[in-house]
């Protein structure tokens, strides 16, 4: 292949450069201007002039609009919301005589549940013995085992105090005896 010739590559690279730079003009429009008013933008300069928007300068802005609920009014809304907090839809009606019974057992069943999870978290504290439990055979020897297995015996007792917190709380959602 023959070298081109200097003087053709002085006029060719001009032109090439001019082409490239009006084929990039044309793929990449220009972005209209954008002004922003508080929490909404706007593409309207005199609607912006009018609302006294501040323009936004720097890069593309994307925005995502929201959808708002469809239906029915607040006051609706919010009397639909305590029936469903009542029974969900399509659930048979219970008497009050049978859910005062159903109360009860949950009741019972959370209070028994409650009493061994406070038998438990007795044992585990006596156990724990304020952080100094007692040594167990090879953890003589090898103290990091001890290490492990009182902090094993911290993270149960976490626990149970998690759980009787939160039986203590279901029994504190039930209805009073009556």
């Amino acid at each position: 292949m023959p070298s081109p010739d200097p003087t053709t590559m002085k006029t060719f690279l001009p032109i090439a450069l001019a082409l490239f730079a009006s084929l990039v003009g044309l793929s990449a429009p220009a972005q209209e201007r954008v002004w922003r008013c508080g929490n909404e933008y706007t593409n309207n300069a005199t609607d912006a002039q009018r609302r006294g928007c501040k323009l936004m300068e720097g890069g593309n802005i994307t925005v995502v609009q929201g959808t708002r609920p469809s239906g029915a009014s607040t006051a609706s809304s919010a009397s639909s919301a305590s029936n469903a907090a009542r029974a969900p839809a399509g659930s048979p009606r219970v008497e009050s005589a049978d859910q005062r019974a159903r109360d009860s057992d949950a009741r019972a069943v959370l209070e028994s549940e409650l009493k061994k999870a406070q038998a438990r978290q007795t044992e585990l504290l006596k156990e724990y013995n304020n952080g100094e439990p007692e040594k167990q055979g090879s953890e003589a020897k090898n103290y990091q085992k001890y290490l492990d297995r009182v902090a094993d015996m911290k993270a149960q007792i976490a626990r149970n105090e998690s759980d009787i917190a939160g039986l203590q709380r279901e029994i504190g959602r039930l209805p009073a005896n009556r």
